[in-house]
């Protein structure tokens, strides 16, 4: 691998108040090691701790609930009360002290939600109509007793409340620089964007304008709530998970999506512009990638309709896309670029596109070994072996 030393990648770069000093970001990435609870761990700390040091980018925390009635994965942190937020805010205090920056990814489930964990944990079902998965997810909810519910406006507006409220926590008490607002890959925001998801009559559905309505609604929430420079959003528009319709929606999602860049550029034209606009490339399927000479697609258009920071990711420096990363990187002057799955493996991951260094390759079969250190603290920095003293011991809680 060639060194990027003299690309953009390590040129600093302004985003919302803060100037981070490298242009490489770790992407948001399911991990699982946080309590029953939702409360982090020190295993966490540990793992952002390691990936902060001698970077000086933006690390995204993984997708977080709102609140428990959000929904969740089991393990994933939570940021509602007190002890989940003590306990982020412990990891954003070492990030910020090895010299990095850090936004909170903030998620509602809506349908995506287990029906198993609905039932057990008692969270509610809901979506923006009550249209399942798919047959497989029907099935699940009718053997648990639990019946996917369309929202009603009254509670559409107490989520979008709670969006607000978690970002000032997120912001206030936890002290990240950012938060993300999680409009991709088919949860709840991203569910009210797709007519295969939404079917609603009202005003937040039929019409493409209608359906964004719920994303800008809690985006101006948290606008209001911490400031625009403090709020990113990402989005998926090319995305075929969970029911999203991606290349196969009713019209082309350069007209869905192209909207709602357009009233994000808007709102920054007005003086509320969003620290930065994420977005997944399409070669990006999940936790899959696809041939890109079967995709065919032109994802330059985003920067059509942006023109404030954009953060682009999907599997920038797999071996097959290396060339990508420089040539994307060096075609302009706004632009980050997130890395998830190569992070994993490379604490030091910044130290090592710098310098030209091989990578570490990922063990995707560990990614989501709940509530464990196998595979999450075993990898180190470049020319040290892999420890693996710590696979059995249990991640204790930071609060």
């Amino acid at each position: 691998m060639s060194s990027l030393a003299d690309s953009k990648l390590f040129k600093p770069i302004q985003v919302g108040d803060v100037v981070l000093k490298t242009r490489l970001a770790y992407a948001p990435s399911t991990r699982l090691r946080a309590t029953a609870d939702g409360v982090s761990t020190d295993s966490m700390l540990e793992y952002y701790s390691e990936r902060a040091k001698n970077n000086g980018g933006l690390i995204v925390f993984e997708g977080t609930s709102s609140a428990r009635d959000f929904g969740c994965f089991p393990n994933q942190p939570i940021l509602e009360t007190k002890q989940q937020v003590e306990s982020q805010k412990i990891i954003v205090d070492a990030i910020h002290g090895n010299g990095s920056y850090v936004a909170s990814q903030l998620m509602h489930f809506g349908r995506s939600l287990a029906p198993q964990l609905a039932k057990s944990l008692n969270i509610p079902f809901v979506g923006p109509s009550a249209i399942y998965i798919d047959e497989a997810n029907k099935k699940a909810a009718e053997e648990q007793g639990v019946k996917l519910k369309e929202l009603t406006r009254n509670e559409i507006k107490a989520i979008i409340e709670e969006f607000a409220n978690s970002s000032k926590r997120a912001i206030n008490e936890a002290g990240f620089d950012f938060v993300e607002i999680h409009g991709a890959h088919m949860f709840l925001v991203d569910q009210f964007i797709q007519s295969s998801s939404n079917q609603r009559t009202d005003e937040y559905g039929g019409s493409i304008e209608n359906r964004s309505r719920f994303l800008l609604e809690v985006v101006d929430a948290c606008i209001e709530a911490v400031g625009a420079k403090h709020v990113a959003v990402r989005l998926s528009p090319y995305a075929e998970i969970q029911g999203g319709l991606g290349k196969n929606s009713e019209v082309s999602p350069v007209i869905i999506w192209g909207y709602i860049f357009s009233q994000l550029q808007n709102r920054a034209d007005k003086g509320d512009e969003l620290a930065y606009i994420s977005i997944v490339e399409p070669r990006i399927q999940g936790d899959k990638e696809v041939d890109e000479k079967d995709y065919k697609i032109d994802f330059s258009w985003p920067r059509l309709l942006w023109k404030g920071i954009l953060f682009r990711a999907g599997a920038f420096i797999d071996p097959n896309h290396l060339e990508k990363l420089e040539k994307n990187i060096n075609s302009e002057d706004k632009l980050i670029i997130g890395i998830s799955r190569y992070y994993t493996s490379n604490p030091d991951l910044s130290d090592r596109l710098k310098r030209g260094l091989s990578l570490t390759r990922y063990d995707r079969s560990k990614f989501y070994n709940a509530f464990s250190n196998d595979g999450y603290l075993n990898f180190q920095s470049y020319g040290k072996e892999e420890v693996h003293t710590k696979d059995d011991v249990e991640p204790k809680p930071l609060a």
